[in-house]
């Protein structure tokens, strides 16, 4: 009887393959948003569960990406190098202390201020400065004042004066002619967060999304820790970049994961959620800072609460989506009765007759793909490109706009928290405004409007402001910065979500990797400004307004993924064609048919009884054997 049954089974499967053109059809265990979720209760208990997990390490990388300002900060300080500089930096104080500074930085001079009163008389000293080894203990302020020290005028601590101070600037000899290590330490988290989204995401695809968040977690408290224990710039910037490429990791598996759990309807608010819950980690940020003073303290509390997400390996569980998408299908079952036993799901008629599925494919080895394989595709690395572009171009030109709207309003945005503040709510209010546009026009048209707000902002600012008079010049370029703040930063995060939907489940790590590591290099672009001291910001700005005007007719060819279920293989991907945003019109069909459309009727023939011959004029023609 068993073997009747089973050549039963395979005459049914020959016959579906003939029937589908040689081609057996996807077992019901690969419709993930279509069947095991539904099966699996949809949000159930045990998949928020998962969602909070995910969301709760939103806070403390939050914190550790914003932690660069407040480490990074540096102590306005002058600098001259002989007495003839002195005469010209003399006298300068107020408005002009900052072009000093600037001016005395490039050169590598020290300024000292001697005399007392309110306008007292800058002089110099020919003396060498020593490499300062004194603690960060001592006020930067005693250490400047003392000419057997240092020949240098301590201004403030840029805005941030009475909080967490920055790295020991004094004691590791960071002033004047070695300035230029500071900008190496901000390049460095940054870098690293590159890197790491490169890495970390092909090795989600490889070995999974639970061990690479695992080993994350693990070496960034390594990292993390010892950042704090640094005894010089060159320590801290090759910590910083380790401590970058892990947060990388805990980053992408986490915002993977949150898409491959969800159902098509909650996949964006999902992620949105864990979004608002970093940003509100970054407006505590400098209130922590402030309780801290110390920056070796900040970064240890910002740290230690990684220890928490060690358990993870035990009760965070490893994405069903994956394992189905790689044929782990003997994996895919236990974690399908552990999704089913958690949310307490009765072994129903539905569950016992969906568990065979299971079985129906050949134990075969798990089917596991790089990311290489997208440059052999024919669509999907087509619309890789032009998110990764999309992503770049919208934390790129943030950075112009942020930067410009400093430049022109110096008076309000001079305090460092003011600036701070700002940039976060314009943060928060983008992310609100487009929760809203994306459920009434989807992905595709709010990424649209949102990109052609950008560009219209740089380009009005670039062309129209510099030819207006200055009472009107200053107002508007403020307007224009801050719309295309708000609309830039909805371009590049809704980007990035864009992304991670239209990738398949096999190479959704390193294509989410790609698109993350773009944003990257987009908000390189800041530091590699201030490196240059400001030199070729309006290039930078023309560049990426451009760039922003070509998306826009890129965006077009993207295809709508709301509402729609994931790809989960390279095929589906490739086969994730766009629609047309106007659904095209039915044609109609007139009434009598031109002469090129002759239809056949040779069948008529075939009736004696009929009376048309072989040259009787037809409605259509003549028709003639």
């Amino acid at each position: 009887m068993a073997v009747e049954r089973n050549e039963q089974q395979q005459r049914q499967q020959q016959q579906q393959q003939q029937a589908s053109g040689g081609k057996l059809p996807a077992p019901r265990c690969r419709d993930v948003d279509g069947t095991v979720l539904p099966l699996l209760g949809g949000l159930g208990r045990y998949q928020k569960k998962i969602l909070l997990l995910t969301w709760i390490p939103a806070v403390l990388i939050g914190l550790s990406r914003s932690s660069d300002c407040f480490f990074t900060a540096e102590p306005e300080i002058l600098c001259w190098e002989n007495r003839s500089s002195s005469s010209r930096l003399a006298g300068a104080p107020g408005e002009h202390a900052a072009h000093a500074l600037v001016s005395a930085n490039r050169s590598g001079r020290t300024l000292t201020h001697s005399g007392g009163g309110g306008g007292g008389e800058q002089t110099a000293d020919p003396s060498p400065s020593p490499s300062p080894s004194s603690s960060w203990s001592n006020s930067s302020q005693s250490f400047c004042a003392n000419p057997h020290r240092a020949n240098c005028k301590f201004l403030k601590n840029r805005g941030q004066a009475g909080t967490s101070q920055g790295m020991s600037y004094l004691q590791w000899n960071l002033i004047c002619n070695s300035s230029w290590k500071v900008h190496i330490a901000k390049f460095s988290l940054l870098v690293g967060l590159i890197i790491g989204y490169l890495v970390t995401g092909s090795l989600a695809d490889w070995i999974g999304r639970q061990l690479v968040l695992v080993l994350s977690v693990m070496f960034v408290l390594v990292f993390g820790l010892t950042v704090a224990l640094s005894v010089n710039v060159t320590m801290f910037s090759t910590l910083r970049f380790f401590e970058g490429f892990c947060l990388a990791g805990i980053f992408l598996t986490l915002y993977v994961t949150r898409i491959e759990i969800s159902l098509p309807r909650h996949r964006f608010m999902m992620t949105m959620v864990a979004n608002f819950i970093a940003m509100g980690g970054q407006l505590l940020l400098p209130g922590l800072a402030a309780l801290c003073r110390d920056w070796q303290i900040l970064q240890a509390i910002i740290i230690c609460p990684f220890i928490f997400m060690i358990p993870y390996w035990c009760i965070f569980p490893e994405s069903l989506r994956w394992l189905l998408a790689t044929h782990q299908l003997q994996a895919a079952k236990e974690l399908f009765l552990e999704f089913a036993h958690n949310n307490k799901i009765d072994a129903e008629d539905d569950v016992k007759e969906f568990l065979p599925e299971f079985d129906k494919e050949p134990k075969l080895r798990p089917k596991k793909t790089f990311i290489v394989k997208l440059l052999y595709t024919r669509i999907l690395w087509k619309h890789i490109l032009v998110l990764c572009v999309n992503s770049l171009t919208g934390f790129g030109i943030h950075n112009c706009f942020a930067k410009s709207l400093m430049d022109r309003d110096k008076h309000h945005f001079k305090n460092f928290y003011t600036h701070y503040y700002i940039m976060e709510v314009i943060g928060i209010l983008s992310c609100a405004v487009m929760c809203v546009l994306v459920g009434l026009m989807g992905r595709r048209g709010t990424l649209l409007l949102f990109t052609i707000l950008t560009a219209l902002a740089s380009l009005l600012q670039l062309g129209l402001v510099s030819y207006l008079a200055t009472y009107l010049s200053n107002p508007l370029s403020i307007v224009f910065s801050i719309v295309g703040m708000f609309a830039s930063h909805s371009v590049g995060n809704l980007s990035i979500f864009f992304c991670a939907e239209l990738t398949p489940t096999v190479i959704r790590g390193g294509g989410l990797g790609l698109v993350l590591a773009s944003a990257g290099f987009g908000q390189l672009t800041a530091p590699i400004m201030e490196l240059h001291n400001q030199q070729g910001y309006f290039l930078h700005h023309v560049i990426f307004a451009c760039c922003t005007v070509i998306c826009i007719i890129c965006i077009l060819l993207l295809p709508e993924s709301r509402g729609q279920n994931l790809p989960e293989t390279i095929d589906d991907g490739d086969t994730y064609t766009r629609k047309p945003f106007i659904p095209a019109k039915k044609i109609e069909q007139p009434l009598l048919s031109n002469n090129t459309e002759l239809k056949d009727y040779s069948g008529l023939n075939e009736n004696p009884n009929s009376e048309l011959t072989a040259e009787s004029p037809t409605a259509n023609g003549t028709r003639s054997k």
